[in-house]
């Protein structure tokens, strides 16, 4: 049998063992409590920086100089009120009669147009991304892809069939090599 005393001191000991664990968790969680913390504050201070950036990017840009930088210089991107870019630049612009896209456009635009040429029919979006070196096994990236295929068409450079295959527009300014 046991004493009272014995079990009294086994007693107090897991006791005293039970309080170090759970004093060991709560240092474990405070660090892990403070590093979730900083985490929040950080996105939080990019949302609100975000937030001013795309606010200011909102402000309507001087019509004279919108206007001046239109109708002086077609080949360079144009400024554009109310565009979501912070610099107020448009990457792709409007395709008019004539324009040619090696001036205006950047370079991966003109890999996707040159790709359209050389094909001379309509292409989806994956075989697209083969022609031009992406993995189409890299969903992320031929989604990134379908969205550039897509900004030529809402600039008139492409067409889109309602199945999802894209075709270069008539007279899109395409150079070869």
């Amino acid at each position: 049998m046991v004493s009272w005393r014995e079990e009294l001191t086994r007693r107090e000991t897991a006791a005293a063992e039970q309080v170090q664990r759970l004093r060991e968790q709560i240092a474990e969680l405070t660090d892990e409590l403070a590093v979730a913390e900083r985490l929040l504050s950080r996105l939080t201070i990019t949302r609100e920086t975000m937030a001013e950036i795309l606010t200011e990017a909102d402000e309507p840009i001087d019509p004279d100089v919108s206007e001046s930088t239109a109708s002086t210089n077609t080949e360079q991107p144009q400024l554009v009120s109310g565009s979501r870019s912070p610099i107020g630049l448009m990457l792709v612009p409007q395709r008019q009669p004539g324009m040619d896209a090696a001036a205006v456009l950047p370079e991966d635009y003109c890999d996707i147009l040159a790709v359209f040429a050389e094909a001379g029919h309509g292409l989806r979006a994956g075989q697209v991304a083969a022609e031009v070196g992406i993995a189409t096994t890299d969903r992320s990236k031929v989604e990134g892809l379908r969205s550039k295929l897509k900004r030529l068409v809402a600039r008139g450079w492409l067409d889109q069939e309602p199945s999802g295959v894209f075709t270069i527009t008539n007279d899109a300014g395409v150079v070869g090599d």
